[in-house]
């Protein structure tokens, strides 16, 4: 008799059996078919008697076809009994005799959790929007300038863009911690190479000055032993280096790609590209919002199974993406599971939650949407259709974009489920910069 018992919120124990006659029937018949081609020694292959068979692969193709029956079983089972499985089950079979009809076996497993989903339509949604402008692009092309900037010395105070080229010295207490000391170090202002504190020390100092100041280093500072101390440091500067930068002409244009030079085609170029990433990034951020606010306002149990399996993922992407930096990754070694698990139990909540929500309210891709996105994707390459046709001939690259199309669909149900205030992004936040003017 089959039964399930509850051993917890999502942990069950299917109790069922196998006809013990269809195991042995199916051993049987394997360990003939084995019998045409099995090379045994003293016997031709096809003439190997029976007894034999059992004795040389017994044991083994009774340990498959046990494998396999108990898997189909349980398959049958759960779908009878309307079970979804998370995870994989643990077999444990029952004592009994050789005389026994029946094979009695247990699996304990867990179940896919029921999804809360909370009241949507009481949150506050905060919406990024972005409006990309002309000075915008101006400062776009700027800093492509600079880029391509040439430093000539100057007789003047420095100022950030500057190129300077310094020695400095760092005590504690009177002595020079490690790393505190540098001769004849080229820094370019500006940059967040150095702390801001250091660099803005260095900002009005001219050619053959030399300056003492004590700083604070932050308490999160990579090096210990001066990590949210009070230091100081003593520096000489040798020279400033102002920045000269290429006029925006034919020239510059031809160096940025533009084969005819023509500058109203670069700057229409660039437009284009910041109009689309200025898109790809503002539809991150309200991505990240919405699934922050699923987060918080969905409940539901963490199936143990998946749970294990995502750290598992997370790792091994991990130890994958050292190697291709050129890390040495000492053979069995293995990184710590507690790195991964906060950011496991993220992704699977929210993989959970998604499915539910999508089986809810149809949110899934539609072809017409799926096509739509990897046309706009295409665009940003040299043969737009070639790259289209690379989508559409791999289907795991296809269920990539289906799977980006239903977060937008996603995205777009939960802002038009609550209450929706829109904020309008600055340019430097959105593409993560600081503003050194």
């Amino acid at each position: 008799m089959t039964s399930v018992e509850t051993l917890g919120a999502l942990q069950r124990r299917l109790n069922a059996f196998i006809p013990q006659q269809l195991v042995s029937g199916e051993i049987e018949a394997r360990l003939k078919r084995l019998g045409r081609t099995a090379k045994v020694h003293g016997f031709r292959p096809g003439k190997v008697p029976f007894k034999i068979l059992q004795q040389q692969y017994g044991a083994q193709v009774h340990q498959e076809v046990l494998g396999d029956a108990l898997q189909r079983s349980f398959s049958d089972e759960v779908r009878a009994n309307s079970l979804r499985v998370a995870g994989y089950p643990e077999f444990e079979l029952k004592p009994a005799d050789s005389a026994s009809e029946q094979i009695e076996y247990s699996a304990t497993f867990e179940i896919y959790p029921e999804v809360a989903i909370g009241d949507i339509s009481a949150e506050n949604i905060e919406r990024a929007t972005y409006t990309l402008s002309e000075t915008d692009v101006d400062n776009t092309i700027n800093t492509l300038r600079k880029q391509r900037a040439v430093y000539e010395q100057a007789d003047r105070a420095a100022q950030n863009d500057d190129q300077v080229r310094i020695d400095f010295t760092g005590t504690q207490g009177g002595i020079v911690f490690d790393g505190g000391e540098a001769k004849d170090m080229t820094l370019l202002l500006g940059q967040g190479r150095m702390l801001p504190d250091f660099e803005n020390a260095i900002i009005g100092m001219k050619s053959g000055d030399i300056k003492a100041f004590d700083m604070t280093f932050p308490e999160n500072y990579h090096g210990k032993d001066v990590a949210g101390k009070l230091v100081t440091f003593t520096i000489t500067l040798h020279s400033v280096e102002a920045p000269r930068l290429p006029e925006l002409n034919v020239e510059l244009a031809i160096q940025l790609g533009i084969e005819d030079g023509d500058v109203a085609k670069l700057k229409a170029e660039i437009r284009e590209n910041l109009t689309r990433e200025t898109g790809r990034r503002i539809k991150a951020l309200n991505k990240n919002t919405v699934m922050d606010l699923l987060l918080k306002v969905c409940k539901l149990e963490l199936p143990k199974a998946l749970l294990d399996s995502e750290v598992q993922n997370l790792s091994a992407q991990a130890m994958r993406d050292m190697q291709e930096r050129g890390m040495k990754i000492p053979q069995g070694m293995t990184l710590p599971a507690d790195l991964f698990v906060e950011q496991a139990q993220k992704r699977v909540k929210l993989g959970l939650i998604l499915a539910e929500l999508v089986k809810l309210h149809d949110l899934g891709a539609k072809p017409e949407q799926v096509k739509e996105l990897v046309q706009e994707y295409s665009q940003s390459f040299e043969d737009p259709e070639e790259v289209v046709k690379w989508h559409y001939s791999d289907l795991s690259r296809l269920r990539e974009a289906e799977a980006m199309v239903l977060e937008d669909n996603l995205v777009a149900w939960v802002m038009s489920s609550g209450k929706v205030s829109e904020r309008a992004i600055d340019f430097n936040e959105l593409m993560g910069k600081t503003n050194n003017a």
